[in-house]
């Protein structure tokens, strides 16, 4: 049985909108492009960007058989990054039925910065 912990004081998570464009290219192709992506912050960890499904270029991506799970946010579904010709392992992850207190990352699709080129947050003008 999988234990399911509840974000609190000792381990806060919050999920809010970006409110800016987040760009992320792989040699030197623009994979995910959006104005609607979400920021996860989770304890002590650094921000990480999750971008809607939509707003990524599903030819790019190829589902592997890699598997997480996570106590706050669940099981964890990872995908391959293929441009250029180039493979990038387990590169994008995805949580297709995240536990209720992380529910509005359904449907996103967050990239490991170090495997791919840049995962830029590009603020609104005001």
């Amino acid at each position: 049985m999988k234990s399911v912990r509840i974000p609190g004081p000792d381990h806060p998570i919050t999920v809010e909108a970006t409110g800016g464009r987040v760009v992320v290219k792989s040699h030197g192709k623009i994979v995910a492009d959006s104005v609607r992506a979400l920021t996860l912050r989770e304890s002590d960890y650094p921000p990480v960007q999750y971008i809607p499904r939509e707003d990524v270029d599903p030819a790019m991506l190829e589902r592997t058989e890699h598997a997480t799970y996570c106590p706050y946010k669940g099981d964890c579904s990872y995908f391959d990054l293929v441009v250029e010709g180039s493979r990038a392992e387990n590169a994008v992850w995805t949580y297709e039925n995240p536990y209720p207190a992380v529910a509005d990352i359904r449907n996103h699709l967050a990239f490991y910065p170090e495997r791919v080129d840049s995962v830029e947050v590009v603020p609104s003008a005001v």
